[in-house]
């Protein structure tokens, strides 16, 4: 049962995609999306670049970032790395003076930085400054990040938010005997943290919808990535899902249309249940 504002169906939300990231007379579209110089970031950076936007590679590494950002100039998109350590408040006005400098406004923000923390965090075992990392950049780095954009994201005519969660995030699932996820060993870390993010995704809608600035929710899946290694040896499953597969949704929800849902967590098949 969806608590989001205007919740779709998968068929609706490919249906809301628009054409608004081509130029107009405001511009080429801009977005940041953060953790972009690998993985499921530099996926969904790549998509938007290939669809008329201005990127803007946000990373920890500033090397790193400019490496992922060149590639892209190199295939002939407009790309520029941002430092941008979502953990780092200092870091995270910096990043926004620099935006703001050029290109002096945001039309979407991707949130896609994050950290499973490593090992599982057991609840009853889980080593507690281990488990406040990993919220600081799941959940409190979404909050710095967004409230630092925002004024950036204001000054768009229809700006739009994608926080990447995940699907372990779903209590549904999680309780579902029938679910994979039943045999998942328990965390406190990261699964909890995507939780938080997603009741967190519709407090930002809440607060924005009457702007027309949509912000959604995605579970990307997990893919063959750096960042899947902790949950393969979690769920002893193997993993084929590329990166470009799992950015796909992330994709579709940064190009909603005005018409489209806000407050709602989907991934390729329509709303995840919560």
């Amino acid at each position: 049962m969806s608590a989001s504002p205007d919740r779709t169906t998968s068929h609706q939300t490919t249906s809301h995609q628009t054409n608004s990231h081509r130029t107009t007379s405001h511009g080429t579209r801009t977005a940041l999306v953060t953790g972009a110089n690998k993985g499921i970031g530099r996926a969904i950076a790549e998509g938007l670049a290939e669809r008329g936007m201005t990127v803007l590679i946000g990373a920890r590494d500033p090397g790193l970032g400019e490496k992922a950002a060149a590639s892209l100039r190199e295939a002939g998109h407009d790309a520029r790395a941002v430092a941008l350590d979502v953990s780092d408040p200092a870091a995270v006005e910096a990043a926004a003076r620099a935006i703001a400098a050029s290109p002096g406004r945001l039309d979407v923000l991707v949130n896609n930085a994050g950290i499973s923390g490593g090992a599982l965090h057991l609840p009853d075992e889980a080593d507690m400054d281990a488990v406040r990392r990993v919220f600081d950049t799941n959940l409190f780095g979404v909050m710095r990040v967004t409230n630092a954009m925002l004024p950036l994201l204001r000054r768009a005519p229809a700006a739009r938010i994608v926080n990447i969660s995940s699907g372990t995030s779903s209590m549904a699932a999680m309780t579902d005997p029938g679910h994979y996820f039943w045999d998942v060993p328990g965390s406190a870390a990261y699964p909890a943290s995507k939780a938080a993010l997603n009741m967190l995704t519709i407090q930002y809608a809440k607060r924005l919808r009457q702007e027309g600035i949509l912000v959604n929710a995605a579970a990307p899946g997990a893919c063959a990535t750096d960042f899947a290694v902790d949950f393969t040896r979690a769920s002893g499953r193997t993993i084929t899902r590329t990166a470009a597969q799992g950015a796909a949704v992330a994709i579709r929800l940064a190009t909603l249309d005005g018409d489209g849902p806000t407050g709602g967590f989907f991934d390729d098949d329509g709303p995840v249940p919560w």
